[in-house]
Formats: structure tokens, C-alpha cells, sequence
């Protein structure tokens, strides 16, 4: 395996199925050298999936004493995937950067949950996807300065139910223009972006987060990638990263 870390994996303390201590013996059982345990911060259209507030320091405790507990095995971090709509990170070894919802006026239009975002674009958009998909990149573009996060997570996740073109067509200069500004920005801040096999491994896709051309288009700019399964059970830690190895141009150090 190329890569031998995972920062992007999640466990019961968010939507995660596993064990903050299941992840990380599935961690060592992929050979990885690091893991880092990165649930859901708070979100107030989201508190099932997310870590709520007043479990937010049970959780940190937890992950510094499994990595006490398997340092001799296995470096474990404490990050968090920190929503666009939760503000700073505070108190993580680090931070990923998402967009899972576009808030319209006290609502929220989700961009990973399809009946949200049918309705949601309906509503508040007019039916018009390249307008959702406008304002999404657009606080794509900006998760960094909200979220303070070195990592960006799922790029491109607006297009996780867009198979074949059902919602958009991915070529319309609208959304090419949307999302080419978001990277010209997030470049410019010197951010990582996650080449990110969730989706794959949950059946949702046959390729990973972002689509080629966006890839192509960062890499070419001189965009850093990493590798990142976005587990969300234990046996899906890594997974993918022996695939998509040639993907991922940087090192551990050059993140954390």
C-alpha cells in the first residue's frame, strides 16, 4: 500500500457504525502506520449524525486513550470533519473541511441526502441544479477560511446522486465555472484535497470523489492529494487506497 495513514473515518461517537476502538484495530489489521478518527461536528439540520456538543470532550478522551493504549502498534489522531455550517475547529489535531448542506433562509438543502436536495432545489432554487450547484461550491470555496480545516473533504459530493447526468450534466460551463472557482480559491489557500473512496465503497459511485477532470485540473495547478476512505464501518477503512494509489502525491507530514 502507497499510502499508509487514513484521517478521513468515522464511528459510532458520529453516523459511523464501528467502534472509535474497532476502526483502529481495522486500521492495524490494513498495515497503516496512522489513523485518524474524524466524526461529524455539530450541525443543527443533522444531530443523529453528528458528534452532539456535550459529547464533543468524552470523544476527544476516548481517541487520546486508544492511542495510548495501541501507540505501540499504531499512531492515532483526533480530528473532525468539520461542516461548513459549524464554524472554527477547535481542539483536534486536525480539521476536514465539508459542504454537506446549503442553508436558504433557515433551511437546509442537504447535498448528500437525495430527497433534500430534489425538494431543496425545487424550493429554494427554482428547480435549477446549476444554481444549487453554484451556491454549494461557492461555500465549497470558502470552507476553509470558516472551518479553519488543511484538509478538504468529498469535493465534489453534490454530484453523489448525479449517475449519468439524472440531475445536471457535469460538461455545462455553469457548473464547470462553479467548481474550477472553488479550486482556483482552495489552491490559493495551499489546502489538501482528499482523493475520497467512501462513496465508492458504499455503493454510490464506481469512481472516487473528485471527478477526473477536477482532479486533472487541480493536480495540474499543483494541488496536494491525499488518500481518504471516509469509513463509516471498520472493514472499510483504507479501502480502495492499493487502486488509487498513483492518486495521492502527499506525505503524512505534509498535512499534520
Amino acid at each position: 500500500m502507497a499510502q499508509s495513514f487514513d484521517l478521513h473515518v468515522h464511528t459510532s461517537w458520529s453516523d459511523g457504525k464501528s467502534s472509535a476502538e474497532d476502526v483502529i484495530l481495522a486500521a492495524i489489521s490494513a498495515g497503516l502506520d496512522t489513523v485518524g478518527i474524524s466524526d461529524h461536528s455539530y450541525t443543527v439540520y443533522d444531530e443523529p449524525g453528528c458528534t452532539l456538543p456535550e459529547s464533543a470532550s468524552a470523544y476527544r478522551a476516548e481517541i487520546r486513550s486508544l492511542g495510548e493504549k495501541y501507540k505501540d502498534k499504531i499512531r492515532v489522531l483526533c480530528g473532525v470533519e468539520q461542516d461548513f455550517c459549524s464554524g472554527l475547529a477547535v481542539g483536534y489535531n486536525y480539521a476536514i473541511g465539508s459542504v454537506h448542506a446549503v442553508e436558504v433562509g433557515g433551511d437546509y438543502v442537504h447535498t448528500d441526502w437525495e430527497p433534500s436536495a430534489v425538494a431543496g432545489v425545487k424550493k429554494h432554487f427554482g428547480g435549477d441544479w446549476y444554481a444549487f450547484a453554484e451556491a454549494y461550491y461557492e461555500r465549497v470555496g470558502n470552507v476553509v477560511d470558516v472551518t479553519g480545516a488543511g484538509i478538504v473533504g468529498h469535493f465534489d459530493v453534490i454530484t453523489v446522486y448525479n449517475g449519468d447526468g439524472k440531475y445536471f450534466d457535469t460538461r455545462d460551463t455553469r457548473y464547470a465555472s462553479a467548481w474550477r472557482s472553488a479550486a482556483d480559491r482552495l489552491l490559493a489557500a495551499g489546502v489538501v484535497f482528499e482523493v475520497n473512496t467512501g462513496a465508492i465503497s458504499r455503493g454510490y459511485r464506481r469512481t472516487p470523489y473528485p471527478a477526473r477532470e477536477i482532479y486533472d485540473y487541480i493536480r495540474e495547478r499543483g494541488g496536494r492529494f491525499i488518500l481518504a476512505s471516509d469509513a463509516h464501518r471498520a472493514e472499510n477503512v483504507a479501502f480502495g487506497f492499493d487502486a488509487y494509489a498513483p492518486l495521492a502525491n502527499t506525505p503524512l507530514c505534509g498535512v499534520i
